[in-house]
This record gives C-alpha cells, structure tokens and sequence, in this order.
C-alpha cells in the first residue's frame, strides 16, 4: 500500500482538521488553549489559525479576561462556511433540513410530495424552500442526505423494495446529483434514526446497539463496531420479514407488508389487539393502513388508561423480534424508536426488557429512544455533515 510522505503541506492538512475538530467539540478556544490541545507551539498554532481565518473557516468569538496583559483572542469554526441539507421522505410528506458546518440546524420545512410527481423535483423544491427560509443559496450546500423507507443498495446507491415510494426506484439518485449538483445519498430512513440515538439519544457513547423501528412497519438499525451494518444488498434490519413461529410465511415478497413479524406487531395486528382489549381504534386490512392512520394511538391510550393486558402481549410480540436480534448479534441494547416505540414510553421498553430475559440468555437491556425532534432527519443532517467536514476540513492548505 502507497503511503503519502509527511510532507510540510500534509503536515498542515492533520494540524488544521485537528484544530478545527477542536474548535467543533470544545470551542471556542484561544490560541494557547489550542496550542496546549493540539500540542503546538503558540507561534504553530497562531500561524495556523491565520490560515484557517483566511480560508473563512475560523472566525474570532469574543475574547477571554486573563490575567496581566491583554484579553486572549476567542476563535471558533465559521458557522457559514458551509451547509448541508437532510431530508426525509415519506408518502404524504417531505422534511428538509439545513444546517451549517457546526451542526446548527437553521431551517425545517414541510412540503407536500403531491406538488409533483418526479421525485427530483420534489427534493429540489423542498431543498429551494428550506435554503430561502435560511436565506442560503443552495450553492453553499456541501451535501444532502436522504432518508427513506426500503432497502438501499449499497453499490448503486439506488432505493430498491420501497412499497410505498414506488417512484423512488432506479434513475432517481443520477437525477438528483445532476439536479443538486453536489454529492447526493440515499440512505434507510431507521439506519439514521441510528445514527442520531447513538449521537443524541439512549444510545451515546454506544459502539454496539440495535435500534427496533416499531410502527405501521417495522425495521431494525444496527450498529455493530461504531458503523452502521448495511448488509451486502442493503437488506440488513428488515426485520418485518422475520419468521415468526404461529405466522405465515409469505407466498410473494413483493406483497407490502406480508413478512411474518409485521403481521405480528404490525398496524393490523395492533388493530385487532386494541379491539381485543376493548381500545378504540380504526381496523383495516392486513396489508395496507388507511391514510392517516395513527398506529401510535392505540399504544398512548393503553399506557394513558392503564390497560397493562395490552402493553403485557404488545411487549412480548415485539420480544419475538428483539429476541431473534439478541441471539444472533448480542449488541447489549435495543433501543424502542418510531411510533410504536415513542409511544409505549419506558414502560412499555420495561416489559420488553422482561419478556426477552425469559427466552433469551444474553438479556439485553431495552430502553426507549431519547432522541428529540425528528430522529430520521436529525440523522440524515449528521450523515451529511460527516460527509461535507470531511471534504471542507480537508482541504484548507
């Protein structure tokens, strides 16, 4: 393997992302903190941050009383050097998101998918409405981040298997990178969900969890190491196609919602089980939920009235499921998400905890997502940001 010799530039190149990582997670700093951090003289370490003032990435924040002498100069990143974009796209609504490079989110908006019916065009107008909200030109944007449902192929980069976004399948990411003109991604709305517990939520500090997205459809984010797992097509955590003892198989694949643990503690299931305990809520059929169906209903009603039968049979469907995971990956915690999961709250992640200790030597501890806001953008801006601070912080001699 080739290495690149240590030449003064490159030697620049580590100092500068360096200090700059520094400035992100303990800033601001003045020279000599920085100096002291990095290791750097003050004489490296003030030529340093001259460089990155002049680059517009660094800009001074006030300054810091000290003793004799005068007051030390506060540096911090430039909040506008760059932004990025994160969006979430479900079929009745797309989220943008804008951030800046320090993780500030400035703009969220809402825009409804049926103002059009290309797929790029509806990105690039949710991303035109989040930068004027920001008053930030898209061309400031560094990159965008996607976040949908179904399987993303991890060579093409393309959405496969997504039942409900039937328009989001082959060509729409060459579009959206000739649209955008920047990098684009496409990411598995719940593997960003995991991203943001592991930075914001029950899962910081974690290098191994698994994230159990429990809703009108089920999927799993797995994290194993500090990375995402993805699988080699793509198709690691649809969890809703788990065999399940006491549930079909499913004669065609291509059928939404047919996998055995989705009909186990899918829409429909939770329907007839709400009904069964006497909770009032809409029934439908097994395949589809009607528009606007509030799965999360029924489980906020139960932990609201006390119906403990309810949250005993929804916990142990849902152990089925965390069970299988535990055995196979043994990850430690299993983090509650999505609807389902937000709703039944620590009580519901509490009876789990308990049904999957009894079928289960490795006896993970289950807790409910503590991520605020929405986890799927939060995580989609934190994917784009990692990728945008690579490519700016990189370059700066």
């Amino acid at each position: 393997m080739s290495q690149r010799p240590g030449t003064p530039r490159l030697l620049r190149q580590i100092n500068d992302r360096a200090a700059l990582e520094l400035l992100l997670s303990q800033g601001p700093l003045t020279r000599a903190e920085l100096g002291e951090l990095t290791g750097l003289s003050k004489v490296t370490s003030g030529q340093l941050l001259s460089r990155l003032e002049d680059r517009g990435l660094v800009r001074t924040a006030g300054e810091r009383a000290g003793g004799r002498g005068p007051n030390a100069a506060l540096y911090t990143v430039n909040p506008s050097s760059a932004y990025v974009a994160g969006l979430e796209v479900l079929p009745d609504r797309v989220t943008a998101g804008v951030a800046d490079i320090t993780g500030q989110t400035v703009a969220e908006v809402t825009v409804d998918p049926t103002e059009a019916a290309d797929p790029v065009k509806i990105v690039h107008s949710a991303v035109q409405r989040a930068c004027a909200t920001a008053d930030v030109a898209i061309s400031q944007l560094r990159s965008f981040v996607i976040g949908t449902r179904g399987v993303v192929d991890p060579r093409s980069g393309d959405v496969r298997y997504s039942f409900d976004l039937p328009a989001w399948h082959m060509g729409v990411l060459a579009g959206l990178r000739t649209s955008l003109g920047q990098p684009v991604r496409i990411e598995n709305d719940v593997n960003l969900a995991a991203l943001a517990e592991q930075a914001y939520g029950a899962a910081a500090g974690q290098d191994d969890f698994v994230i159990l997205w429990a809703g009108v459809g089920q999927g799993l984010g797995v994290m194993l190491g500090g990375r995402l797992h993805r699988g080699i097509t793509g198709g690691a955590g649809e969890i809703g196609w788990l065999p399940v003892p006491g549930e079909p198989l499913p004669l065609n694949v291509t059928e939404p919602q047919s996998g055995s643990f989705q009909r186990l503690v899918g829409g429909h299931a939770l329907s007839g089980l709400a009904a069964t305990h006497g909770i009032d809520g809409p029934a439908f059929l097994p395949t589809a939920a009607p528009p606007g169906f509030d799965v999360a209903h029924l489980v906020r009603t139960a932990v609201a009235t006390g119906q403990d039968d309810f949250l005993t049979e929804l916990a142990g469907r849902l152990a089925v499921g965390v069970a299988a995971v535990a055995v196979v990956l043994d990850p430690g915690l299993i983090v509650l998400s999505g609807d389902v999961g937000r709703a039944g709250g620590p009580a519901l992640a509490a009876l789990v905890e308990e049904a999957v200790a009894r079928v289960c030597p490795s006896r993970p501890r289950v807790a409910v997502t503590e991520v605020e806001g929405n986890p799927v953008l939060r995580g989609a801006l934190l994917a784009a940001l990692d990728q945008a601070r690579e490519q700016v912080f990189s370059d700066t001699v």
